[in-house]
């Protein structure tokens, strides 16, 4: 008797790959991700008094905090530019690349508890912390560029057709700490310690970044140490785009673009490897 070949809509096999995505996967996952997503959102200030007005207040009392340390008692340079915008640039960017980072770094102890329970793309999970975190990337820079055209309408700053370059740099930086971190959360489950480490080593990677300070401003013998460090361009970009300050090329953008494609191709490596076993180290 002939036996009819089974059908199925699904099927859950080991990765062979470790460079594989299921792309057609991930797409059939789409609605948990939006779920996600949407609870990131909700959830993170939902028990709040103040709620989503967070999203303000966090950057603007950054800004103040930057303009009176760093601007007026430190007195670093500002190529220029009004202090408060200046600031402002630099901190609007480095929220989003570092709460990024510092989720992705977690996602694997996180979410332990769902991922030893359920089957779904592993993922979804950093793309969730990505996009949940581009939303409130989105109201902080609509705050930002309120300040940018307040200072445009006072003469003090002046805008070019670099700012059409935006949706690039925010897609730059989002592989950035994707790919970083999808490498720490895959090592995170072996070595602990590095969970400690992690929230410290990025405060101080903020002071190898122009968050606070010029890229102009390092002195030239020293400018090759700074610029190996794929955020430069990035934020050379924001001020010279917005605030008509300091230089920058479209030449500029091809280091951190290749530094985003190499660091997310072994970051999905580590990921896929790490993913299939990593329930018995956590």
């Amino acid at each position: 008797m002939e036996t009819q070949s089974e059908q199925w809509d699904s099927v859950i096999e080991s990765k062979h790959h470790l460079l594989r995505i299921n792309f057609k996967e991930l797409w059939n996952y789409r609605d948990l991700l939006v779920l996600f997503v949407r609870r990131d959102f909700v959830t993170v200030y939902k028990q709040t008094i103040l709620g989503p007005l967070w999203f303000f207040i966090q950057p603007i009392l950054t800004t103040i905090t930057f303009t009176i340390i760093f601007g007026n008692v430190a007195k670093l340079p500002t190529d220029g530019a009004p202090k408060l915008v200046f600031y402002m640039a630099g901190i609007t960017l480095w929220n989003y690349f570092s709460t990024c980072l510092t989720a992705v770094s977690g996602v694997f102890n996180s979410n332990a508890a769902i991922f030893g329970k359920v089957y779904f793309p592993r993922l979804i999970m950093p793309l969730t912390i990505v996009i949940s975190n581009l939303m409130k990337f989105g109201v902080q820079f609509l705050m930002f560029l309120i300040f940018v055209f307040y200072y445009y309408v006072k003469g003090n700053i002046q805008p070019n057709s670099y700012i059409l370059f935006t949706p690039i740099i925010i897609i730059i930086m989002a592989i950035i700490a994707m790919g970083i971190g999808l490498i720490l959360s895959s090592m995170t489950t072996k070595y602990k310690d590095l969970n400690m480490l992690i929230g410290f080593g990025i405060q101080l990677f903020m002071y190898a970044t122009p968050v606070i300070y010029p890229s102009s401003s390092i002195p030239a013998n020293y400018q090759w140490v700074i610029n190996l460090n794929p955020l430069v361009g990035l934020f050379d970009y924001m001020r010279f785009a917005y605030l008509g300050v300091g230089s920058f090329s479209g030449l500029d953008l091809l280091y951190p673009i290749c530094f985003a494609i190499v660091i997310l191709f072994l970051g999905i490596i580590v990921f896929n490897k790490v993913q299939k076993s990593f329930m018995d180290t956590v």
